[in-house]
C-alpha cells in the first residue's frame, strides 16, 4: 500500500463527502449526516452517493475526477461544504484536482463497510454516522464515543477508536482521545465489535 495515494485518496474522498454531498444536502434539508451504504458511502437525505470511484446520482455516474465544483455541476447541484456549522474542514479547495486511487478507494470503503457492521453488532439499535467534518463514522453510548476512521493528520492509516468523554487512565489507552486499534488488526466486524465491546467494559 502506498501511504501518499492512501492519504491523497482519503483527502479527496473527504472532499468529495463534505462538499459534494454533506453541503447540498444541509442547504436543501438541514443534515450534514451522512451513511455507509453499499459500496460507499450516501447523504441521509440527499440523492448523491459515492459508489468504488464515482458519484452517483439520479441522472447519471460520474468519475471522481476533475475538480469538486466540476463534480457538482455535473450532479447537479452547487459544491460547497455546509456553513456555520462546524470549523475542521476537510481543507479541499472547490478547484483543486482530486486524486483518487482505484485500490486506496477500496481499502477506505471497504474499512467503512466493516466498521458499520462492526458498530451495528456491537450496538444493534444505532444508527451509525459519517460525519463530514472528521470523515468518520460513529455513535456515542453512555458518553463514550466509538468509531471508524480512515486516518488523519495525526494517524495516516485507517483505525478504529474508543474515546470516552472523560479521559480515562491505563494499559488500554493508547491514545489522546482514548483507545486506538489499527484496522489491520481488525480483520472482521466481529474483531471490530469485539474491539468496541472491550472498550464499554473498560471505559
Amino acid at each position: 500500500m502506498d501511504e501518499q495515494q492512501l492519504v491523497a485518496t482519503r483527502r479527496a474522498l473527504h472532499g468529495v463527502a463534505e462538499s459534494v454531498i454533506a453541503g447540498p444536502q444541509y442547504r436543501a434539508h438541514g443534515t450534514i449526516r451522512l451513511s455507509v451504504c453499499s459500496g460507499g458511502f450516501a447523504g441521509v437525505a440527499a440523492p448523491l452517493r459515492v459508489q468504488g470511484t464515482d458519484l452517483v446520482g439520479p441522472d447519471g455516474r460520474w468519475p471522481l475526477h476533475g475538480t469538486l465544483r466540476e463534480l457538482g455541476k455535473a450532479a447537479g447541484v452547487e459544491a460547497g461544504p455546509p456553513e456555520g456549522i462546524y470549523s475542521d474542514t476537510s481543507g479541499v479547495d472547490l478547484d483543486e484536482p482530486l486524486a483518487v486511487d482505484p485500490s486506496s478507494a477500496a481499502l477506505i470503503l471497504g474499512w467503512f463497510a466493516r466498521g458499520d457492521a462492526g458498530l451495528r453488532a456491537f450496538e444493534p439499535e444505532s444508527s451509525p454516522v459519517l460525519w463530514p467534518e472528521h470523515f468518520d463514522l460513529g455513535i456515542s453510548v453512555d458518553e463514550v464515543n466509538y468509531g471508524i476512521s480512515p486516518g488523519d493528520e495525526g494517524n495516516p492509516l485507517p483505525y478504529a477508536y474508543v474515546g470516552p468523554w472523560t479521559p480515562r487512565e491505563g494499559e488500554f489507552w493508547n491514545a489522546p482521545f482514548g483507545a486506538l486499534r489499527w484496522a489491520s488488526d481488525l480483520p472482521d466486524e466481529a474483531a471490530v465489535a469485539g474491539f468496541f465491546t472491550e472498550g464499554r467494559n473498560r471505559a
